[in-house]
């Protein structure tokens, strides 16, 4: 044992409300608080993997701390016991009750919402769901500069019916070096930028003005058809808004269930006579 955990253990025993601690080599423990006992099995597990005087280092404040923490402990509850014991019990309930309702919530309340439903709050609350950045759909496919058949590609992109989309997927099979096909889920423009040698500024113009955006590089091209776009600031599309929508009805709905519920409990409580209580 050095000079400086000799020390340390010298002056906690000075302090109050610290009946003893020591040092022992014997069955495995460290050291000694009261009945608190560090093992050797702790301590090495805290410096497992660190060099012999890294180890000894850490192993000595590690002792200090341990020992300190419970101390301080004592003395704290000693000073404030009732205090911190009912701060302790209330918490304890906050905690019985939060987990209480959560599984009254799993068991018991519908987390369905209609289509319906949320297409109403959804005409009624429109401006609540202005969009953030631009949003689009479409097909983006890329290809080296030179790829025969781009004029039959662009007069397929320009009508997307079934014939056309097959067409559209033996070119991207045949020539492409990347094809995403997103007609059927909303990305967002920087999403997708992601993708193109270009800025968001020319994106956003590109867009504004033409169905399908085309640039390149000094390898390849790229064209974006979109079929569907809506720009910052525009009311968000219905299904783009949905799932938002259906996660603020399910809040409510789970704030007026819990409401019911405690209700419920308070007044068969009043009927079983399990609260009595007076007039104030």
């Amino acid at each position: 044992m050095n000079r400086t955990t000799i020390l340390l253990i010298s002056l906690l025993m000075l302090l109050p409300g610290c009946q003893y601690i020591r040092q022992r080599h014997q069955s495995g423990v460290v050291a000694q608080v009261g009945n608190q006992v560090l093992t050797r099995q702790v301590l090495d597990e805290a410096t497992t993997g660190l060099s012999g005087e890294d180890s000894a280092r850490v192993a000595e404040q590690y002792i200090q701390d341990w020992a300190l923490n419970i101390l301080q402990y004592e003395e704290a509850s000693a000073a404030t016991s009732e205090r911190i014991e009912n701060m302790v019990a209330d918490y304890r309930r906050s905690l019985y009750r939060h987990e209480y309702e959560q599984q009254l919530i799993a068991r018991q309340m519908p987390t369905h919402v209609e289509d319906s439903v949320v297409e109403q709050f959804y005409n009624n609350h429109q401006k609540q769901f202005l969009l953030k950045e631009t949003i689009l759909k479409g097909i983006l496919l890329v290809f080296p500069t030179g790829t025969p058949k781009q004029d039959k590609l662009r007069k397929w992109l320009d009508r997307l019916d079934e014939d056309n989309m097959e067409n559209i997927e033996k070119f991207a099979y045949q020539y492409a070096t990347g094809y995403e096909l997103f007609v059927d889920e909303w990305r967002t423009a920087n999403q997708v930028l992601l993708r193109l040698p270009t800025d968001a500024t020319t994106l956003q113009q590109s867009l504004r003005r033409h169905a399908l955006v085309e640039c390149q590089d000094s390898t390849q091209v790229y064209w974006l058809q979109v079929t569907d776009k809506h720009f910052k600031g525009d009311v968000m599309p219905l299904d783009y808004a949905a799932p938002e929508i259906t996660n603020i009805l399910l809040s409510q709905r789970r704030t007026q269930f819990l409401q019911d519920k405690r209700r419920a409990l308070y007044e068969e409580a009043v009927r079983n006579k399990q609260i009595l209580r007076n007039e104030p």
